[in-house]
């Protein structure tokens, strides 16, 4: 019953008023990817990586690491790829080329005139961001692709070759510069030409400087720099801390509870939770939904499908709330009572066996062997754990329940991931941990603990290089889990054979007085180079003949 005409009519209709092109314009919101399970039916991206393995077997996901995987069989189910991110491009351009100049004469004299207008003259700056993005996208997965930038036939897109990465990301880079002081800055706080509604999930100023610094970090990453041109390194910095100045003079920061990024409130950006900069918002209704609980509350409770469960290798690079790492011996780790006294993200983020989750339950959660809630109950964890970040645990599916669902925002962009990026650009750009220059005042090793800071747990104090790579790597997995990342930052370090060939889970089983014993488990996946890069879909490459494929595929 969301049925709105202008999607079928033509140019001259939609420019009867402003609402037509504002809706036109909004159809681009709905090519922004998310990943709340929306991937072959629940699976995430995380599951394809060491962060979650996916509780029902024969899922889409596996063919990640399976060897299934092919141009024939290339994911186009996933929220990013190929042919979504191309129609998202094409609705920009039609925007770009076919509704500009307009100046609606006949609604000159309406009082709101001079607000439309000016939030009309914005769009195309929206427009060319949304471009930029969909780019981004596309060249994180696929390296060089066909860069379009007007409209064009479908003969002339299908006879396009790909442009290089470097290209792509230059591109990218050079919009967010032309566009940067024109869009929008803050849609909460448009003075004169303010509107009764906000807006206020659109992209402003700081998203495209967002978009800018996170592409200039991906294009430095080994994946995309061979040469290893360091002076990217230097320009992903810069952009960074530009960023995280602007956040600072709007007032946004580190969000002072970790887990209001993802519950309800989220979903006004500006007023609630200032660490978002930029969210993807997903509602199936004017209620909200229930997507990422359906997919992933445990198994054994009504409504619950075990899902994407958090691996073992994931739960070891959680810290102790000393700071120390649980393999270092001074930590005061406890085998036989592993999560204890450990990074609080670690209990915002997993589920574990003892945990009343999701929070309406009254009872505990028995992830052991035989349990409530484990194997070998259709759906129960493999790995021991179940996902609670992204999840509103006050959802209930039971089929009596009056709390269904609630809003969702997914992270696109956040301060806590910038300042691990400049962390991570500042380390690569001076090869210190404490080194620091004039126009980049602030060191890696400073950069890093902000999120530890935030969570309470001590720093990072490790400056040999090496040490420091290596807790910079774990702190990432820890902050950023399941916000899309992991997946993405290995193939860009090109590690992969280092993070990709296995994972761990725990297996717990209990004695008669009850005493539970925990069980590591090595499982073995395939990695080949060639998936560092997508599969261009077979589709495409026979539909254009000089659309060459990615090596090895």
């Amino acid at each position: 019953m969301d049925y709105k005409e202008y999607n079928i009519y033509d140019r001259d209709y939609i420019v009867k008023n402003f609402g037509n092109v504002g809706g036109f314009m909004t159809t681009l919101y709905n090519y922004v990817d998310y990943d709340f399970g929306n991937f072959s039916s629940g699976a995430m991206l995380a599951s394809a990586s060491d962060e979650s393995e996916y509780s029902k077997m024969g899922n889409g996901i596996e063919d990640f690491y399976n060897g299934a995987w092919s141009p024939s069989n290339a994911k186009e189910d996933l929220p990013s790829a190929w042919v979504k991110m191309y129609q998202g491009i094409a609705t920009a351009n039609e925007f770009l080329d076919k509704f500009q100049g307009e100046v609606f004469d006949e609604l000159k004299y309406n009082p709101d005139y001079r607000a439309q207008m000016h939030r009309y003259e914005n769009y195309r700056y929206e427009a060319r961001f949304m471009r930029a993005y969909f780019y981004f996208n596309l060249v994180k997965t696929y390296g060089g692709v066909p860069l379009i930038d007007c409209v064009m036939s479908p003969n002339e897109v299908n006879s396009l070759a790909r442009a290089s990465s470097d290209s792509i990301f230059a591109f990218i880079i050079g919009e967010c510069d032309a566009i940067q002081d024109s869009i929008v800055a803050d849609y909460s706080d448009l003075g004169e030409y303010a509107l009764d509604t906000e807006e206020t999930g659109r992209a402003d100023r700081l998203a495209v400087m967002a978009l800018k610094a996170r592409a200039a970090l991906y294009w430095a990453s080994p994946l995309f720099n061979p040469s290893g041109d360091n002076g990217r390194y230097h320009a992903a910095a810069l952009y960074t801390k530009q960023l995280l100045d602007a956040c600072e003079e709007r007032g946004k920061g580190l969000t002072a509870n970790y887990r209001d990024l993802w519950n309800s409130r989220s979903y006004n950006t500006q007023a609630i939770v200032k660490e978002i900069i930029f969210g993807r918002r997903y509602s199936s209704s004017s209620a909200g939904d229930h997507l990422v609980e359906g997919y992933n509350y445990p198994a054994g409770i009504e409504g619950g499908a075990g899902g994407n469960c958090p691996t073992q290798t994931l739960v070891d690079a959680y810290d102790m709330i000393n700071g120390r790492p649980i393999g270092d011996p001074a930590s005061g780790y406890d085998p036989a009572n592993p999560y204890a006294n450990r990074d609080p993200r670690l209990a915002a983020t997993v589920a574990t066996n003892g945990d009343v989750w999701p929070s309406y339950q009254s009872k505990a959660l028995q992830t052991y062997y035989g349990g409530a809630n484990g194997e070998p109950l259709e759906g129960a964890t493999p790995t021991g754990y179940y996902l609670k970040k992204l999840c509103n645990g006050s959802i209930s599916l039971a089929s009596n329940s009056t709390m269904k669902d609630a809003t969702h925002t997914w992270l696109t962009f956040r301060v806590g991931e910038f300042w691990l990026n400049y962390a991570e650009a500042m380390f690569r750009y001076t090869g210190s941990v404490s080194a620091t220059t004039p126009d980049l005042p602030v060191s890696a090793l400073e950069a890093v603990n902000m999120t530890r800071r935030r969570a309470g747990v001590g720093d990072i104090t490790d400056t040999a290089p090496g040490a420091f790579w290596e807790r910079y790597k774990n702190e990432r997995m820890v902050e950023l889990a399941f916000e899309g990342h992991r997946f993405w930052d290995v193939r860009r370090w090109k590690e992969a054979d280092k993070h990709f060939t296995s994972i761990t889970e725990m297996k717990l089983t209990t004695a008669a007085d009850g005493t539970v014993t925990y069980t590591r488990n090595k499982v073995n996946r395939q990695w080949d180079d060639k998936m560092y890069l997508f599969p261009i879909p077979q589709t495409e490459i026979l539909k254009n003949p000089n659309l060459k494929q990615n090596p090895n595929w």
